[in-house]
């Protein structure tokens, strides 16, 4: 099959049914995670909201997502986006940084209207020093963010998926809904309103090697760094119901080693300009994540945080493990259905 055939045979089993109201009033999850503003080392509100998602989900969808299974299959109303704000804020506990996602565009108004966007951004000003949320780039205007830019008592930071600078990898193996250049654009217009921008990198994509991966990483931070403020690379990970999942349960892919980020970081630690280069990865170790042998898999992630906190490269290089071997035997040749 093709990659365009995969993604149809699994698009409908990707949005769910409209939600009855009592789901809408129920943020899908909340956490606190390590962060750091600048050097500060800071405690992060991490906030998903249940909305309708992103729209591009309806139409294809990206290769690697599967986040739409979290959502409404509908728009929420404002008084269930206020319900789900007032439950969140009851666990708000003046964390310095807030980070909001929708499971798509914050800036899209079938997700989030104009007039609860900025309640709730009105609610973490003079609480929260940053606030974070996502957006395709074409939601990304000065007429969206104005208003957001005047409530807010602090920075904002709005987050882009760029994926990768590749038009090939973007459009063809992720399946986005534009190319590079937009969101390098959009980051350009965010950062033109005196916000700040921050880029998502995907490291390895569908159809692509290891080696390939940390080579389209390294590409796309030396193409993008000088457009954004920070740039966070987000190994793959398994997501229910999409075109990677489909692969990976044929034995076609295999999430990335934990050393091919060691090897992204380093490289593009010497070719970021002056972005912040982090990655704090999802599923970590796991068999649906990034992952190494299992006996390094914590050193490794550890060091890996550190490095993000810290902005410090370096030591990721004394990591070793005897699995490296066998990591460095991929770069190339990736065998199927070899599971680490």
């Amino acid at each position: 099959m093709t990659p365009g055939s995969i993604a149809r045979s699994v698009a409908h089993d990707r949005r769910p049914p409209p939600a009855p109201t009592e789901s809408a009033r129920r943020y899908v999850n909340q956490w606190v995670e390590p962060e750091a503003i600048g050097s500060d080392r800071v405690p992060a509100f991490v906030l998903i909201l249940r909305t309708r998602g992103c729209y591009w989900a309806d139409a294809k969808g990206c290769s690697m997502c599967g986040y739409a299974k979290d959502t409404l299959g509908r728009s929420a109303t404002p008084a269930e986006l206020a319900e789900q704000l007032d439950r969140a804020l009851a666990r708000y506990h003046e964390e310095p940084y807030v980070k909001v996602y929708t499971s798509g565009s914050f800036l899209d108004d079938r997700e989030v209207d104009p007039e609860s966007r900025k309640a709730l951004v009105e609610s973490f000003s003079g609480r929260a020093r940053r606030l974070l949320f996502e957006t395709l780039p074409e939601f990304a205007t000065a007429e969206a963010l104005t208003p957001l830019k005047e409530t807010f008592e602090g920075e904002i930071e709005v987050a882009l998926g760029l994926e990768s600078t590749d038009p090939l990898v973007l459009s063809r193996y992720i399946h986005k809904n534009a190319p590079p250049t937009e969101y390098l654009h959009a980051g350009d217009r965010v950062r033109a309103l005196g916000l700040r921008a921050k880029a998502y990198l995907l490291l390895k994509p569908p159809y692509l090697s290891e080696g390939e991966a940390i080579d389209d990483v390294r590409r796309s931070v030396a193409e993008a760094s000088s457009r954004f403020d920070a740039l966070s690379i987000n190994p793959v990970h398994i997501q229910n119901g999409t075109v990677v999942e489909w692969l990976f349960r044929r034995g076609r892919y295999r999430p990335p080693w934990l050393w091919s980020l060691v090897a992204a970081l380093r490289d593009g630690a010497s070719h970021r300009a002056a972005a912040r280069l982090v990655s704090f990865p999802t599923a970590g170790g796991l068999a649906r994540g990034p992952h190494n042998c299992g006996r390094c898999d914590a050193t490794v992630l550890g060091a890996i945080e550190e490095a993000s906190l810290s902005q410090e490269f370096g030591p990721l290089g004394d990591l070793d493990c005897a699995c490296r071997a066998r990591w460095e035997a991929t770069l190339d040749f990736e065998p199927l259905g070899v599971e680490a």
